[in-house]
């Protein structure tokens, strides 16, 4: 705001839940001053929230401008925790930070974001801060658990500028924001001094109670919390090193870069390592997700990708286990006399076993840190936990993990095994209701089946026909922004295309054409098309690749020599699906009057 007199200066107007600061509070602020978010115990000593003017802050100093230096008592500052000392001079109370209080103060921004009204409309409409047990955010939704989603008011949010929609699913209260997701998410922590994937009590402090869940869940919901919980924080280092993977196969393929040069082998490090070690870094999240020691679930991990371990396969036989039946395994070397049973390829690159050792490490140090006293619980807690689920994961868990991942493989591959349409009904079904699954996050129950196959057969065919997916619903969206004469859709229209081409349709989904309803059932009509071709064709993937155009190179084969074939296939089946989605729009849509 220009004022007289105060030329070059600007004056910020702020009203935030810590500092409140009205019009006729505000008098003069020196350049690069904003009014902030201070701890609330500083506002008695600096005269309350009517006599502050801003606030800035440079390294572990905090400068306070008040309005009747009288009413500051710097002495009082000096003594509060955190606080390493305290000046008044000239209207300005200089404040310097301990490095603990520094780092709270840093991490909470003194600038107000854009995002804060917005923020607060969606805490103010999901029932408030007691309502809220937790959040976080994936790419594009904000993720509550609420206590009651009764008290939510899903129509305000959807009618919200900044909010594409509002989904209920797998016990969550999913409010989709697109691009920006993670700006607005910090905007609610701040606003709503949460902690992120964290729980709030009735004053909306940060506990943990663990009870996030507000309420009894279905079994299929409990499954599909878990897997996306473990699983979603690692997606964009995952489609990362699959895009490097990717890439590398790709100028493998062109002989730009020999595979047996020292670049590719470096870099091939960097791509493969992540799913190499891959139940290390689940066995973080997963304790994360449990509320386990991440440290204990991280040596769970290294366990199951110890070299010794994953070599042991390569020896002597010792015998063998069900043998004559599908489920024939053969073991290598016994714990106590137990057989101990692996895969070919040991426990790299695995999902599923981490995640349940980790669940019942979960319950089994939850428990000791009941029984044992606190002089010993230190050492004692993680040195029982191990102990008993390590051995437990190689003697039980994995091998039930093992079997159960390959029967599921063993149903779809029967699909796929149908003569001559078996490719055509998986590809089909799994490109028409992909995008359903995904409205509901039940999708995250087939992406293990893809890291399952990546690990036992060097390739995945299950989920192969869904890249098409994510095509057709972008040139719905193309089709839907050429023909329409709406202002207001063409502004979220153009954004979700771009999104949707580098393979984040949830803008798409949300903000286009689920709320037209015939344009999400074209985008489907185009998948399962699409999908119908790359499934009859057996097409495969040989990584976990990036999403949209990133993710072609993964369909690359490398090793073998089938070449570029599936990739063919792929982008085939990609224009088919972009071509009839496109196509249906076109024809069909029917726009409505225009809204300026």
């Amino acid at each position: 705001m220009s004022t007289p007199g105060a030329r070059g200066r600007c004056i910020y107007i702020f009203r935030g839940n810590a500092v409140p600061i009205t019009e006729q509070e505000v008098t003069t602020m020196e350049p690069n001053q904003t009014p902030g978010n201070l701890p609330r115990e500083f506002l008695p000593p600096l005269g309350g929230e009517a006599n502050i003017v801003g606030a800035s802050r440079r390294g572990n100093r905090l400068s306070v401008s008040v309005k009747d230096e009288s009413l500051a008592d710097p002495n009082a500052l000096a003594r509060l925790p955190g606080v390493a000392g305290c000046t008044l001079q000239n209207g300005r109370v200089r404040i310097e930070l301990t490095e603990q209080t520094h780092k709270t103060v840093k991490e909470n921004r003194l600038m107000p974001s854009k995002y804060d009204g917005l923020a607060r409309i969606i805490i103010q409409n999901v029932g408030g801060k007691s309502n809220i047990n937790s959040v976080a955010h994936c790419i594009t939704r904000l993720r509550f658990k609420l206590k009651d989603e009764s008290k939510a008011n899903k129509d305000v949010l959807e009618a919200t500028d900044g909010v594409i929609k509002v989904m209920q699913s797998g016990g969550q209260y999913q409010v989709v924001i697109g691009n920006n997701v993670a700006d607005v998410y910090d905007a609610v922590l701040e606003v709503g001094h949460f902690q992120g994937a964290g729980t709030v009590d009735e004053d909306g402090n940060a506990v943990d109670d663990g009870e996030s869940d507000g309420g009894k869940k279905s079994p299929v919901s409990i499954l599909i919390d878990m897997i996306s919980g473990v699983i979603q924080p690692t997606l964009g280092v995952l489609a990362a090193t699959g895009i490097i993977k990717g890439l590398l196969a790709l100028f493998s393929f062109l002989n730009i870069l020999p595979a047996t040069s020292g670049t590719y082998q470096v870099l091939y490090a960097v791509g493969d390592g992540f799913f190499y070690f891959l139940p290390i870094i689940l066995g973080y999240t997963a304790a994360k997700k449990f509320k386990m020691n991440e440290f204990i679930g991280m040596a769970i991990g290294i366990a199951l990708c110890y070299p010794a371990m994953v070599n042991i396969t390569g020896g002597e036989v010792l015998g063998t286990l069900f043998a004559g039946t599908a489920f024939e395994m053969s073991y290598y070397t016994t714990f106590l006399g137990i057989p101990v049973i692996m895969p070919a390829s040991g426990y790299t690159s695995s999902v599923v076993p981490i995640i349940i050792a980790c669940a019942l490490g979960a319950m089994l140090e939850k428990w000791l840190r009941k029984v044992i006293s606190d002089v010993i619980k230190l050492f004692v807690v993680p040195f029982v936990t191990l102990v008993i689920v390590v051995p437990l994961t190689y003697l039980v868990i994995g091998p039930i993990a093992t079997i159960l991942c390959n029967l599921l493989t063993a149903i779809f591959s029967a699909i796929y095994g149908i003569p001559v349409v078996g490719g055509l009904i998986a590809g089909v079904l799994i490109g028409a209701f992909w995008q359903v699954l995904v409205i509901f996050g039940l999708h995250w129950g087939l992406v293990p089946l893809g890291l399952i196959n990546y690990a036992t057969l060097g390739y995945d065919f299950i989920l192969s026909p869904y890249f098409c997916v994510s095509f057709a619903q972008t040139f719905v969206v193309l089709a839907m922004l050429l023909k329409t004469r709406d202002d207001k859709l063409k502004k979220i229209a153009l954004p979700a295309f771009i999104s949707g081409i580098f393979g984040v349709t949830e803008p798409a989904i949300y903000g286009v054409t689920l709320p037209k309803k015939k344009p999400f059932i074209y985008s489907c009509i185009g998948g399962a098309i699409g999908g119908g071709f790359i499934g009859f064709m057996g097409a495969r993937s040989y990584t976990m690749g990036g999403l949209g155009l990133f993710g072609l190179p993964s369909y690359i084969d490398t090793v073998g020599d089938t070449g570029i074939q599936s990739l063919i296939y792929v982008v085939i089946g990609t224009v088919i699906a972009s071509v009839i989605g496109f196509v249906l729009t076109w024809v069909l849509y029917k726009d409505e009057p225009a809204k300026k």
